[in-house]
């Protein structure tokens, strides 16, 4: 016999709550575990241009129940609350996709050596640092990746950073690599997300003003020092978009650590790969800044190659408009496509050899440059898909920034071109307009970090641990922490 006493709890519950844990926050229930139900997600299919058609749209083009940890509603509230380039349709992104160019007018390529990376080798020298040695690695990663974050945004790190900061950081990533919202991990730390959220925005707006009002130092050395001069925190990149942007590229910079990991991997000494291992030697012996008469070096084309055969990204998230539907009752729910990355940048339409690793491929591969009216009519379209506008800087730099044929967004810095690899065989950095800005950044840190393997004779090795901790470190991804490294006894202090 059923006791009505014991029941009560559970049945005066929302019915729709009633088959999660009774831990759940009901809210939770009904704005995340809800709508990752009633979505779906579509692989699309591999493109044969480097580029997707505009009826693929980017509004909105996050997985549903991912919204509750950016908006206070559990849905999308862009015009009061902010957003980001990344799920913005083009149309929304300002002429001649302007949000993408002013986001990117913070990661130019001149920027990297003057601006980042005596942060980032000051990160790997305490990544890489002795008492290090022989610990998992990616432990040691993510208690110092907050600091390279907030410095690279704010100029902030240390102690200039809240608790408060750290701890919604680290949630984020538990959400994102646990992924499925029916995890109790997974629902206390989205909903500690949530709680810390606007202290958060709070924290960066006033950085914010800080740096507006001439408080930081050093502030040419951020990214948002940029986002500030080139957008004016006008239409197009509103303040409450530049605050958004810190705090949404917890998903974008969460690819370094995926990547890291799987390099190490790749280059594990008694398990690694012995082809990729064997291009590395050969890039670093053989002068890594040579070009070969092409348009990347040979450190540049072996990173690239990492990235397209890691692929950290797994493709670029549109919606699609609903032509028509029978019924329009109820919650129809919410569904992305995906363009894939890895199995676009591994189709035997692209290379001759997809599967193999060879850095030697971006030798002759198309750039962005090179993708123009000309390259269009080649390929047997009447126009170009995108115009060609010039963006120019307003922070003083010789800086424009224009995009290929195909959309591709890139710079020019005192007329000299910096361009990407623009092939939908490579294909990790995304295609067209949704090309990551971020890319040049993506590939200087870990072209850093392998200048410093190879300088110190740095060797890395599966550890001989019973039980790994797991550690979130990437979107739908959760490794073992079983990888540390060592260096030659001679570069030891």
């Amino acid at each position: 016999m059923i006791d009505p006493a014991k029941t009560t709890e559970r049945q005066d519950r929302p019915p729709d709550t009633r088959m999660m844990p009774p831990t759940f926050d009901p809210a939770y229930v009904q704005g995340a575990v809800k709508p990752f139900f009633l979505s779906a997600i579509y692989q699309g299919e591999r493109p044969l241009l480097p580029t997707i058609d505009l009826t693929f749209s980017k509004e909105m083009a996050l997985p549903a129940h991912l919204f509750g940890m950016f908006y206070d509603n559990w849905k999308p509230n862009m015009e009061e609350e902010g957003s980001a380039v990344f799920f913005r349709g083009y149309q929304k992104r300002g002429p001649n996709n302007e949000r993408k160019r002013i986001y990117y007018s913070a990661l130019t390529p001149d920027l990297y050596g003057p601006m980042y990376s005596d942060k980032i080798k000051r990160f790997l020298d305490a990544l890489f640092d002795e008492p290090n040695e022989g610990k998992p690695l990616m432990q040691q990663y993510y208690q110092r990746y907050f600091d390279l974050y907030w410095n690279l945004h704010l100029g902030i790190m240390e102690d200039d950073i809240p608790p408060e900061v750290r701890q919604i950081g680290q949630s984020f990533m538990v959400v994102l690599g646990f992924w499925y919202p029916t995890l109790q991990v997974v629902h206390d730390s989205y909903m500690r997300v949530r709680q810390l959220r606007q202290l958060l925005k709070g924290w960066i707006d006033q950085r914010v003003q800080d740096m507006i009002d001439g408080r930081v130092p050093n502030p040419e050395k951020t990214m948002v020092y940029y986002w500030i001069k080139n957008g004016a925190m006008g239409e197009h990149f509103r303040r409450k978009d530049l605050v958004f942007e810190c705090f949404h590229n917890f998903i974008a910079f969460s690819q370094w650590g995926k990547t890291l990991y799987n390099m190490m991997a790749l280059l594990e000494e008694t398990n690694g790969d012995q082809t990729v291992r064997s291009w590395f030697e050969k890039t670093m012996k053989c002068g890594p800044d040579e070009t070969d008469n092409s348009a990347f070096t040979r450190l540049d084309r072996f990173v690239m190659e990492l990235f397209r055969t890691i692929s950290p990204n797994a493709g670029s998230a549109s919606t699609l408009s609903a032509q028509e539907q029978a019924f329009r009752t109820g919650d129809i729910g919410f569904s992305t496509i995906i363009t894939p990355h890895l199995e676009t940048s591994r189709d035997h339409l692209h290379w001759n050899n997809p599967n193999d690793f060879d850095p030697d491929r971006y030798k002759q591969a198309p750039t962005s440059e090179q993708n123009d009216e000309a390259r269009c009519k080649q390929v047997g379209l009447a126009q170009c898909p995108f115009s060609r506008e010039v963006f120019r800087v307003k922070d003083g730099r010789q800086v424009s920034i224009t995009n290929s044929a195909f959309g591709t967004v890139y710079a020019r810095v005192n007329d000299q071109a910096y361009p990407v690899c623009d092939d939908a065989g490579y294909a990790p950095f995304g295609f067209g307009y949704r090309r990551c800005p971020s890319e040049f950044l993506n590939i200087g840190f870990f072209k850093d970090l392998l200048r410093k393997v190879w300088s110190e004779e740095i060797a890395f090795t599966r550890l001989n641990i019973d039980h790994a901790g797991l550690l979130p470190i990437g979107s739908v991804t959760v490794v073992p922490d079983d990888i540390g490294f060592k260096r030659a006894q001679q570069h030891r202090r």
